[in-house]
């Protein structure tokens, strides 16, 4: 149908039509400036067809509220507030009109939810499948800044909620995508119910838009934060690079989903592997002064407490129930 052809469309139009009803003006560029009591945090993220996602199984309104959140939850963990959003989509010939809306709808829906204040877009032309950049720009209250205390030797490194899920998500999705590209039978649809939340954690992870709010509120201000969506092993290693500390992290105090060690079993893979190494996770991590350990624990009952920084000796290790200390390696470091 014409209308759902870009070529007949027109980039400018089909840009004020996809701002149609989402409450946003229509805008390719986001202007923000922070005030004279804040500092201004910018995050940008890409993501590529055929690498960080697929097609096959990844319904486009999930991946647009996805792509939203990767950028997000990087503002978070800064402790800044979402003020402004830009994403540009490099859109290939095999999507028309109607996917691209399907796909800016999950964005719209995203950064309604975590109060993005303005929300700009672009569309060009894509030779090698469907590109979605994001840029995200956050506002940081000069007090927070303040607030925020060196880390230390014995602060606690917590976790916003269960690893591992959203690779072992990922893992369920591209067995059924072997199943399929060997019968070529699209009449039925796998059931997924029985890993409904791993599945959903990789194709539609949730952070909670009021965690930086509630932290202040709280008076509780992490002196490291990081989002995890590379592995915790990833993470853990850039805090203690940057803090110039040791990090020790205890396995019997990781949080997993449910049917994570069932999978596991049945699919060879090791759970404890897929929270360290998996990704996309989604978890904001963040280091809390030990003296705030009892306020954090009443008010954050969502997080875990899974380790605490140590002396810059010790490195980042994973400590087994044992009291073995194992160094943590992580995909991408030496």
């Amino acid at each position: 149908m014409a209308d759902d052809n870009f070529s007949e469309i027109g980039r400018v139009a089909a840009i004020e039509r996809l701002f149609e009803g989402t409450g946003y003006r229509p805008s390719e560029v986001c202007r923000f400036t922070a005030s004279a009591k804040s500092s201004s945090v910018n995050i940008s993220k890409i993501l590529l067809e055929g690498t960080d996602f697929d097609l096959v199984y990844f319904p486009l309104k999930h991946l647009g509220y996805k792509s939203v959140i990767l950028a997000t939850g990087e503002l978070y963990a800064a402790m800044a507030h979402p003020m402004t959003l830009s994403v540009t989509f490099g859109v290939s010939a095999k999507l028309d009109f109607k996917q691209i809306k399907e796909l800016w709808s999950g964005v719209v829906t995203a950064a309604k939810e975590h109060g993005y204040k303005e929300l700009a877009l672009d569309l060009v032309p894509s030779r090698n499948g469907l590109c979605i950049a994001v840029s995200a720009a956050g506002e940081t209250g000069m007090l927070t800044v303040k607030r925020r205390m060196e880390g230390k030797s014995m602060d606690l490194i917590c976790i916003s909620d269960n690893l591992g899920a959203a690779f072992m998500g990922m893992q369920v999705l591209e067995r059924e995508k072997r199943k399929f590209e060997k019968t070529k039978d699209d009449s039925s649809q796998p059931d997924l119910s029985e890993y409904r939340h791993l599945v959903g954690a990789y194709l539609k992870p949730e952070i909670n838009p009021g965690t930086v709010s509630q932290l202040e509120e709280a008076e509780i201000i992490p002196s490291y934060g990081y989002f995890v969506t590379r592995g915790l092993s990833d993470a853990v290693k850039r805090l203690s690079r940057d803090s110039g500390l040791g990090a020790k992290i205890y396995v019997d105090k990781l949080p997993f989903p449910g049917k994570m060690f069932d999978l596991g079993k049945e699919m060879g893979i090791d759970p404890v592997s897929a929270a360290l190494n998996g990704g996309d996770d989604c978890r904001l991590l963040f280091t809390i002064p030990i003296g705030k350990h009892d306020r954090f624990r009443h008010d954050f009952q969502t997080f875990d407490i899974i380790g605490h920084l140590a002396r810059p000796e010790v490195g980042a290790v994973l400590v087994t129930p044992e009291g073995v200390e194992l160094p943590l390696k992580a995909q991408g470091w030496q």
